[in-house]
């Protein structure tokens, strides 16, 4: 049993101390913490506007006490958590709505019948001019900007430290943020949970060039971010077009309606095969979109980019939206 300290803590949260102790004692013993109040953990990382994977590296890199944590995360928030947030984030992770949000009122729809339809049966939805077009252009010069690229210079496609993944580790910006603030975006993903109470993830961004000598492209290939077990939750991933993007120019790609039938064809594999190990790029369609369009898929569908085989780079922004109380307990298959 750990003690309460969150009266002296700056960020009153007590699951952020929980999750600093645990970390703590994984990196400076080597052993496994135990893993009670884990599953909250992206819950608290996200709603405190931080990128998941980074939070992860910062706690394991070294030994850090509590209080440069916490200084850590007033940095990544311009130095301003309220009282009003960290009680809304309380509440998130106590299960229960912020009391100005009203939890689950009705959304007001955004998709029409059909692309709701589209998404039940094929699993993924294009909201179409999901941010403006100023927010949009703001987004992409800050990701050339952060790369020295001038999308009329081919020759500054080609980031040295690119060279082995597309991804790129911008996460904090007002551009950024804008965004992932976006009311439609919102709404979207509010119309598919089926609930106005949705916390936002803060990802990176992502500049697919074409390929050429000495540049192929290093992936990610298809692949699932979430378990294979049985039975398969509701949950979404989401990824914007921050120009206008060709099915042949790196595309967000995947296995189209493949979430109604994961656990059929998981059970259709012989013993032992290992299902992240299979080849469905005969199945895979490349989902092409006009800057400011999001794609949101299922989780249950293979997805990945492909080699840009166009004439100018792909750049995006990801971004996705879920309910606080969406935990995913399953073992990881």
């Amino acid at each position: 049993m750990h003690p309460d300290h969150t009266q002296s803590d700056r960020i009153p949260i007590p699951h952020l101390r929980q999750l600093w102790e645990r970390t703590q004692t994984v990196r400076s013993s080597g052993t496994t913490a135990s893993n009670a109040g884990s599953e909250l953990d992206p819950i608290l990382i996200h709603a405190l506007g931080l990128n998941l994977l980074e939070t992860f590296r910062y706690l394991y890199s070294s030994n850090r006490n509590f209080g440069e944590f916490e200084d850590w995360i007033f940095q990544k928030n311009n130095g301003v958590l309220t009282t009003e947030r960290i009680q809304q984030i309380n509440a998130a992770l106590a299960g229960e709505a912020a009391a100005e949000d009203g939890g689950s009122r009705g959304v007001e729809p955004i998709l029409s019948a059909a692309e709701m339809e589209h998404w039940e049966e094929h699993g993924y939805v294009v909201l179409h001019d999901a941010v403006t077009p100023g927010e949009c252009k703001a987004a992409a010069d800050l990701l050339c900007e952060h790369l020295h690229v001038d999308l009329a210079n081919p020759q500054t496609w080609y980031p040295d430290d690119m060279k082995a993944t597309i991804m790129v580790e911008l996460v904090y910006h007002p551009a950024l943020q804008a965004t992932r603030e976006s009311q439609r975006i919102r709404r979207a993903f509010g119309q598919i949970w089926g609930t106005d109470n949705l916390v936002s993830t803060n990802d990176r961004c992502g500049f697919n060039p074409p390929e050429r000598p000495g540049f192929r492209f290093p992936g990610p290939h298809l692949h699932w971010d979430t378990s294979l077990s049985p039975p398969l939750p509701l949950g979404t991933q989401g990824i914007l077009y921050l120009t206008d993007t060709d099915a042949e120019q790196g595309a967000f790609t995947c296995v189209t309606g493949f979430h109604r039938r994961l656990e059929s064809w998981m059970a259709s594999l012989p013993p032992g095969a290992n299902p992240r190990t299979q080849d469905l790029n005969a199945e895979a369609v490349p989902i092409a979109g006009k800057a400011g369009d999001l794609v949101i898929w299922h989780i249950g569908l293979p997805h990945g980019s492909r080699p840009n085989r166009a004439q100018k780079p792909r750049l995006v922004q990801y971004i996705n939206m879920y309910p606080p109380d969406r935990v995913d307990n399953r073992p990881w298959i």
